[in-house]
């Protein structure tokens, strides 16, 4: 008997959330640029140096315009001296350091903000000058730092955050990296160019590795909402009957915010990439039977989400699974679709993809990548014969790498160099899949109904049912109401009605509700509570109207509990 070889899929989801004071244009976290110079670049990378290699990339639309954005205005920088738009980056330039005490106190936290042991000790000099920020990492012990101090912390900050790619092909690094201290304005600069290329470069180079075949580039909603909760709030009830809800019964033309949030989403897809995107990853992993007809509705042929949301659904639908045997091996690793559409629907494997997201980070990047083809190979002969196979692995692009020694360049490497050439298994993507699939004449599995859920334990309790999660809806309700009103009275032109939709979108991203609750790291969540209320605060302004008392009070603080286990990672801002 013939032996077929198991198809792969490697998706990898790009995203960050809108920093940008809308206001001011002034980038309030430094996370966009950081894992673009570290984790997007590498990740191109990787894709580039393997001929066999095939991957899935997923960008958000949100994180797409703030990499162009950050791009021109690092450029017109250089060129015009126009000021830098984010503080931790302008340590590199000659824009003048604040005098604020307190400014340059959150200057210096901010250049401690990373993974110590691969990130700060990896280097002794920045060890060093970490160790000396702590001491000095006070209100009364700040005025010691002097600009020199903060500026090569700065340099020492940026060089430990560059992608290990980088690090290892430009002469520019290894000279910084010799210098130690005491960096001139000149080599500071030399720093920011090259921060500058590669925000310059990232997205066409996506884009030739799209042309080439070496990856498919998907999308998700625009500002990365949670459409089942945009749609209908009582989808939190749909994998949590008693869950507690918001105020607001529902949220306010929700089903139209849904289908603009997937327009303008492709708009912008079009735009950077040059092609109609055939795949989305929603928000979150998000699905509910709603969401998933306004991605069809909106063009788009398959999805990708989480089996975590698969085993509820099949629940729903009369189809319960154990965790184990031939039945869960079949149906968790093939494709899917609503009984009412005709959207391919593709599940993750949950354990294999966070064995990467949570586990290997820990193991010898050739051990990690060996058992990761061993789990393969083992999936490979449980489901042998079965029509229609397939093996998602899915999970963040970004996040997981700061917790890898050397960002996981050992494990990518091998990873790749293993799977590319692997007689049994095949790296390929999801069109492809699909299209293979259907000259075939094979079909999906049909769902005879879709329960509402997420990667995150196949429920919507991250985003809704904590009090301070639905007071943050309950919030953004009131300003849709105002940012109706404001339309129906005819209070905007048609150029500020373009902008306050766009401020509006950037309200609605999923990843304000995530960190809201007492289980968070109680820094990380006041950060996310106060750039919420100010991303609130900016849109009542651009409407025109005094922003509600309740924006000026926090809606909530982290206690900090461990992390559950899942795709995703959030960045500790």
């Amino acid at each position: 008997m013939s032996v077929t070889r198991l198809p792969v899929v490697l998706f990898w989801h790009m995203h960050q959330p809108h920093y940008r004071d809308a206001l001011s244009g002034r980038y309030v976290f430094p996370w966009t640029y950081l894992h673009a110079i570290k984790d997007y670049v590498d990740m191109a990378a990787h894709l580039e140096a393997h001929a066999g290699a095939r991957a899935v990339v997923n960008f958000t639309p949100v994180l797409m315009e703030q990499l162009e954005e950050l791009a021109e205005r690092v450029a017109a920088h250089l060129r015009h001296g126009e000021p830098v738009p984010d503080p931790v980056l302008a340590l590199l330039s000659e824009d003048p350091l604040p005098v604020d005490p307190d400014k340059r106190l959150a200057l210096l936290r901010a250049c401690l903000r990373a993974d110590r042991r691969n990130l700060i000790e990896r280097y002794p000099v920045f060890a060093e000058l970490a160790q000396l920020a702590v001491s000095l990492g006070t209100p009364e012990q700040i005025v010691y730092a002097s600009d020199q101090f903060l500026r090569d912390l700065g340099v020492w900050y940026h060089l430990a955050w560059m992608g290990e790619t980088v690090r290892r092909t430009d002469l520019r690094i290894a000279k910084l990296v010799d210098q130690g201290r005491q960096f001139r304005p000149a080599q500071r600069r030399v720093l920011l160019e090259l921060v500058g290329e590669l925000l310059t470069g990232l997205l066409p180079r996506y884009r030739r590795l799209a042309d080439s075949g070496r990856c498919e580039l998907a999308v998700s909603p625009y500002s990365h909402p949670i459409l089942p909760l945009l749609l209908d709030f009582k989808a939190a009830r749909e994998s949590e009957p008693n869950a507690s809800l918001p105020r607001h019964a529902a949220y306010p033309g929700g089903a139209e915010r849904a289908a603009w949030h997937m327009r303008e989403a492709l708009a912008v897809f079009r735009r950077v990439f040059g092609r109609e995107p055939r795949g989305c990853w929603p928000s979150e992993g998000a699905i509910s039977a709603g969401a998933l007809q306004v991605i069809e509705d909106a063009g788009i042929d398959w999805i990708a989400s989480s089996s975590a949301v698969l085993r509820g659904t099949l629940e729903a639908s009369g189809i319960p699974l154990s965790s184990e045997g031939a039945d869960a091996e079949r149906l968790l690793n093939q494709a899917h679709r609503p009984a009412a559409g005709k959207l391919s629907c593709f599940f993750r494997h949950d354990e294999v993809s966070d064995l990467i997201g949570f586990t290997y980070s820990k193991w010898h990047g050739d051990d990690a990548a060996r058992h990761l083809v061993g789990e393969l190979e083992r999936l490979a002969d449980r489901t042998e014969g079965e029509a229609g196979r397939v093996a998602l692995i899915a999970l963040d692009g970004e996040n997981a790498w700061e917790y890898y020694p050397f960002n996981g360049y050992w494990f990518l490497s091998a990873m790749y160099a293993a799977l590319a050439e692997h007689p049994r298994l095949q790296l390929t993507t999801l069109s492809s899949f699909v299209d293979d699939a259907r000259a075939r004449g094979a079909a999906p599995h049909v769902l005879p109904t879709v329960r509402a859920g997420s990667w995150v334990h196949g429920t919507l309790s991250t985003w809704m049912g904590d009090p301070s999660k639905n007071a943050a809806w309950d919030l953004l309700c009131d300003a849709k109401l105002a940012y109706d009103r404001a339309l129906a009275e005819g209070a905007l032109s048609e150029d500020e009605h373009h902008v306050v939709s766009r401020q509006l979108a950037q309200c609605e991203s999923s990843d304000w509700f995530w960190w809201f609750g007492d289980y968070n790291p109680p820094e990380a969540v006041a950060d996310f509570d106060r750039l919420y209320r100010h991303q609130l605060t900016s849109l009542y302004r651009m409407l025109k109207l005094e922003p509600p008392a309740a924006l000026s009070r926090p809606l909530s603080v982290g206690r900090g509990a461990p992390e559950a286990g899942g795709v995703m990672r959030r960045t500790q801002a």
